[in-house]
């Protein structure tokens, strides 16, 4: 994966070589953001709620302006820079990290699709001030899914511009400041003529049509909704959204998306190797110092039986997980002449298995366990 969407720790730089300092430390704004994350993401979940308390962080870090151009307010932030805070927010909370991916998306649209629209630009002044939530609008009915097709249309009145749409779902729409939706450009529009439209909290009204009980990603509430919104015409971009989605909507998402689903995976690895450590002190190490400390304990068939199986899973679980980075890696790991080679890796550790061969030391624990007595206790 590349360095954009990489989960960059506390000890790494806060740029990238060759790149000039900021002064912005996102990666030290989203990690603060991320502890408070962590600490209710299980609550998030279990109770498939909003990530109130991260989204307060994050408004107190500035982060929800951040793409906006320093001259409206914002911190002129890169995609990159985007990217990193999506993955370091994906290994605390995953519902935190696409919520924000998903504002992301919508804002990365309003800044680069604005074409110097007073009322756009003024927007984008008050996203960054008043750190607002940007929900996205871009389904609905029965269309599965397809962003590119739209059958609300918009209706023009005078300055004015109304909306009623069958929102299949709106991510967050309930707790959103703003929301951004596609929508067909009139009555007489086809369905792929479409155009992006933004609508404050004051502008419209969501009536609940779906509920939201899914297997994962509970936080991000995405309901369904009927939306109702009247506007003024200078909230339709400017740009056709067929432009925009190409340009921006599209590769934007993957790109976001993609860091946070990054960081998801990371968090995850982070929650398997601590457990790993703790499994082999407590299993390993605490076995191996109590029966080191009697005369003869380390002789014993237990634990030799228990050390002998340490060896044999530590073994085999190390060669899985190298190639599994090398599968993450692919070409570039596979080859010797580039900085994502695991090579070394792969040749050094395919050695483990081998060292005392993993298959005799089974084979002789196998005939161990039929000649030992059956256990009188659990406690050991």
């Amino acid at each position: 994966m590349s360095a954009a969407v990489s989960l960059l720790s506390r000890n790494e730089r806060r740029t990238r070589p060759g790149e000039p300092e900021t002064g912005h430390d996102f990666v030290g704004r989203a990690e603060a953001v991320a502890k408070i994350a962590s600490a209710h993401a299980t609550d998030v979940d279990v109770r498939a709620r909003f990530p109130s308390e991260a989204f307060e962080a994050l408004r107190g870090q500035k982060l929800l302006g951040m793409l906006i151009p320093a001259e409206l307010g914002g911190d002129g932030a890169r995609a990159a820079d985007v990217a990193d805070v999506a993955a370091i927010l994906g290994a605390a909370c995953a519902s935190t990290a696409m919520i924000f991916a998903m504002h992301m998306v919508k804002l990365a649209c309003l800044v680069r699709h604005a074409r110097g629209n007073a009322w756009q630009l003024d927007f984008q002044r008050k996203v960054a001030d008043k750190q607002l939530l940007l929900a996205s609008s871009t389904t609905e009915g029965m269309n599965g899914g397809n962003i590119r097709s739209s059958a609300a249309a918009i209706q023009l009145d005078g300055p004015r511009v109304r909306l009623t749409r069958d929102a299949s779902c709106i991510s967050y729409g309930g707790e959103a400041d703003a929301i951004v939706t596609t929508a067909r450009r009139g009555e007489s529009a086809a369905n792929s003529d479409q155009v992006l439209v933004v609508y404050e909290r004051a502008d419209y009204t969501l009536e609940p049509t779906k509920t939201w009980d899914t297997l994962g990603m509970r936080g991000t509430r995405s309901v369904g909704f009927m939306l109702r919104a009247d506007g003024g015409a200078d909230q339709v971009l400017p740009e056709p959204y067929d432009r925009i989605h190409n340009q921006t909507m599209a590769p934007y998402a993957h790109l976001f998306w993609a860091s946070a689903w990054c960081g998801v995976a990371t968090g995850a690895f982070s929650t398997a190797r601590a457990f790993v450590r703790q499994a082999s002190r407590q299993a390993g190490l605490a076995n191996f110092d109590r029966h080191a400390r009697e005369p003869g304990g380390l002789t014993a068939m237990d634990a030799q039986l228990a050390l002998n199986f340490l060896k044999v899973e530590a073994s085999e679980l190390a060669v899985e997980t190298v190639m599994s980075a090398l599968r993450a890696c692919g070409l570039s790991g596979y080859r010797n002449d580039t900085e994502f080679s695991l090579g070394r890796a792969l040749r050094d550790i395919l050695s483990a298995p081998i060292m005392i061969n993993n298959e005799r030391i089974l084979a002789s624990a196998e005939a161990s366990v039929l000649m030992s007595a059956p256990p009188t206790t659990l406690s050991r």
